[in-house]
Parts: C-alpha cells; structure tokens; sequence
C-alpha cells in the first residue's frame, strides 16, 4: 500500500509544481489515469467530469478496477478546497453551500458501486468503508499537489456519514469536516430510532400520526385498488416485495418518513377524510414507490452497506399486528430489501471502533443536524472532551438543517469557528 501511495505522489508532483502556471484542463489533461469532458457552467467557474481509475481492491490491485465519477468545479488553484463526499449515486453537478460560501473549488465524488461507478463485476466483498474511503484518500492524493491550500470534506445524510468514515481512516486528509444530518449508528437494528418516535414533537402529533396509521390500514380495502392503480400508472413494478408487502411497509415507514422530511401535523387527515384524501396523503409522505422495484434496486448498494457494516432501522409493528397481514408483527423487521442473494453477516467492529474514536479523538467537526429528523436519533452525540462543534437546527428536518437556515447567533458561530480553524476570512456573512 505504501508504495501504491508513493507512485500516485511521484505521479502527480510535476503537476502540482505547474498548476499555477496553467489552467486546470492542461494541468489534469496531463494525468494518466483519468478521463475527462468538461461540462457547462452558469457562473464563472471551470466544470468538469472526471472519471477516476479505482483499484476494486486497493490493498490488492490484482483484482482489477473500475472507474470512479467526480465531478470538478474549478475556482482558482490558491483557492480552499471542498470535498463532497456523496453516500449514493451523483447525476449532476451541484454546488454546496458550504462551496459558496468559502469560495472553494469542489470535488464532488460519487460512492463507489453507486450510479457510473461501478466494476465490471459485482463483488459487493468489495463494497465496504474501508474501500470507500480508501477511493477518497486516492482521490485526493491526485488532487492534493494541484489544490494545495486547506481542505474541507463534507456530505448529506449516508454522504455526512461517509465524510465522518473518511476521517477515521484518513485523519490528515482534510483540516475540517462538516458533515450535515450524518448518522451514526450503534448496531444492526438502531433503537434509538424508536426512543426518538416516541417522543419528538408533541403528544397530540405523535397521536394524529398513529391515529392515520390505523386509518390506512382499517381502510385497506377500499384503499389497494386505488393505490394500485395509481402506481400502475406511475410505472412503479412490485416484484420484490408484493403490493400487500408495500402497502403495510409504506404505512410503517410513515412516522420515520414524517418527521425526517418535515411534514406539518395540520396536514394529516381527520377521521372523517375521504379515501382519496387518505391515499393522496400517505403518496405524499410514505410513498410505496420507496418499496417499488427500481427503488430497490437503485439502493441495493446502500442495503447491502447498511446490513454489513452501517446498520439501519426497523418498525415497531407489534402494536399494529391485528390490522397487519403481509409483514412480520413477531419481530421489528428490517428496512432493508437486498435484491440478491446475500450470505455477507453483519459485522458491528468497525461502529463501536469509530463510535468511541468519535467520543475521544474527533476533532475539527462541525456536525449539523435537525431537531425534528428522525435521522437525529442516530446523530453523533455532544462531547466536550473533543475540539468540534454541534448544531441541532431546532425544528428542522432532514432537507432543511443547512447553514442557510441557522439563526443569526448559530451563523455567527459557525462561521467563527470556520474562520479559526481554517485560518481564513470568510468574505460572506
């Protein structure tokens, strides 16, 4: 491994030492081991597509490779850079606010064995941290000699998760990390998901949301017709699971789904809502598209993450069993729906080893997180034993706890200790 990384920095020194003298196409139309097409911008910056040649193993090169898609926005070689460190698949180009707002240059990588990045084979052996973030630490390696300036990781969700895995294998890669709504989680099946159920919001809510779920399910079967047909037309097939299996997973999904997204209690139906408003209702918040063929498939490589190495959460459907047919009501049955065989085990190690790096030697975090998402249950908790700092976005959700929607004070905040700890005036306020 040592000499992989020795080759890869005698590979691209000479490009680092000219990068200011050129502009950034001649300087990685000179790298070897990447493709590129440059791409369309709306503002002044320089945007690229970069496909990465990844060994499939990079403690064992003989097993062949694929190639990794990045996406490049290019601001200036004195410029910081930020590292988006995306959980699933990327189709387009989008700049972060965290982007903006220091002015940096991008480097947005899609996960491997997610959207273009995949082998020739898949042999998801290969689909772990380990190697995810060893993608990561290559990548910025060919990019470390041409941006040489302070780095930033960052991500979304599974992405915010991923940046914080990064850090454990690659303490030094980054001089900040800032991961939004990133869980973190304890073991295979996440209890405090359910400790969070119980109690976010208010009393009254939490009831409106069980009160809908068993209105749902008591009104089955006026309900199924009309769902199926709507997804028929909506071309969503149910292979893997049948209509009945979605149907009752959709409803148990709902609570999970309505708080991580933001949905307003007012809007749930009374007693007295007509079926076309009970289903119109439940499409919006818990669709059963989430238990379709293309979503499980487009999630596969998530799934089998989630069941081997990051674990997940399941639903409480004990209290739901006289109304339920189609799912398990012995036990909480797992959100994860694998389309393959699949013999792998789950292994806890490398959780409980990052969980108590996280409670001693994390530092330069800036952990951003919302109040009402129910992925907050599973979020990285407060520790003054290390130099980082939390930001639990009172009322926020899984899509709105970003930095444009801190309060002045928590703004103020952030970016002082951003200013700090990377050395830099931040132009905008």
């Amino acid at each position: 491994m040592n000499k992989y990384i020795l080759v890869i920095l005698l590979l691209f020194l000479s490009f680092g030492i000219k990068a200011q003298e050129k502009n950034i196409e001649s300087v990685i139309s000179g790298i070897s081991e990447i493709t590129y097409e440059k791409i369309e911008s709306a503002d002044n910056s320089e945007n690229y597509v970069i496909f990465v040649k990844q060994a499939i193993d990079h403690f064992d090169t003989t097993k062949g490779y694929f190639y990794q898609k990045v996406y490049l926005t290019h601001i200036g070689f004195d410029k910081p850079t930020v590292i988006n460190t995306a959980g699933y698949s990327v189709y387009r180009n989008y700049i972060s606010e965290l982007t903006t707002l220091l002015g940096a240059n991008q480097i947005m990588v899609e996960h491997r064995y997610f959207g273009e990045s995949m082998p020739d084979t898949m042999d998801y052996h290969y689909l772990n941290l380990k190697q995810a973030t060893a993608d990561l630490h290559r990548i910025k390696l060919i990019f470390a000699s041409i941006y040489p300036n302070k780095w930033v990781s960052t991500g979304v969700s599974k992405g915010g998760a991923t940046t914080i895995f990064y850090r454990y294998f690659y303490p030094n890669d980054v001089d900040v990390s800032v991961p939004y709504v990133a869980p973190i989680n304890k073991s295979y099946e996440e209890q405090r998901i359910y400790s969070f159920l119980n109690t976010v919001g208010t009393k009254e809510c939490r009831d409106k949301i069980k009160d809908f779920q068993v209105q749902v399910l008591e009104n089955r079967k006026e309900l199924m017709p009309l769902l199926e047909f709507y997804y028929l037309g909506a071309n969503v097939d149910f292979t893997y699971l049948t209509f009945g299996q979605a149907f009752e997973y959709a409803v148990m999904e709902y609570p999970f789904s309505f708080w991580q997204w933001g949905h307003k209690c007012n809007d749930i139906p009374g007693p007295n809502a007509s079926i076309e408003e009970i289903a119109k209702h439940l499409i919006a918040v818990s669709s059963l598209s989430f238990f379709g063929d293309n979503s499980i498939r487009s999630l596969s490589s998530h799934y089998y993450q989630s069941a081997t190495e990051m674990g997940y959460y399941g639903y409480q459907t004990s209290e739901f069993k006289k109304y339920l047919i189609d799912i398990p009501t012995d036990h909480n049955p797992m959100c994860l729906f694998f389309p393959f065989d699949m013999t792998d085990k789950f292994d806890g190690q490398l959780l409980n080893d990052v969980n108590r790096w996280l409670e001693k030697d994390a530092n330069k975090f800036i952990y951003i997180y919302g109040g009402d998402d129910t992925w907050s249950a599973s979020a990285v908790p407060y520790n003054d034993a290390v130099d980082s700092e939390w930001f639990m976005l009172k009322g926020m959700s899984h899509g709105s706890a970003r930095i444009k929607y801190m309060t002045t004070a928590e703004r103020k905040r952030f970016i002082e200790t951003m200013e700090k700890w990377l050395d830099m005036k931040i132009p905008s306020k």
